[in-house]
């Protein structure tokens, strides 16, 4: 996902967005453990997406705040 597509949507998208992924994380590490996964790299792929998603919370939060941390 990328990261113009994460900033148009509200707070209560991306933590929805961000459940789906932990879901998802989980399935694919259970893949992993019985070696069902066949693009192991997608597990790395879904943790930095949750990453961003956290991330951009937090800007969000902060801006509507007022705040201007660096």
């Amino acid at each position: 996902m990328k990261i113009d597509e994460i900033r148009t949507k509200s707070v209560e998208e991306l933590q929805g967005q961000i459940e789906d992924l932990k879901r998802e994380s989980m399935n694919l590490r259970f893949q992993k453990a019985t070696h069902e996964l066949a693009k192991v790299s997608r597990i790395k792929e879904v943790r930095r997406t949750i990453a961003r998603i956290l991330t951009i919370i937090r800007e969000k939060q902060i801006k509507a705040a007022g705040g201007n941390h660096a």
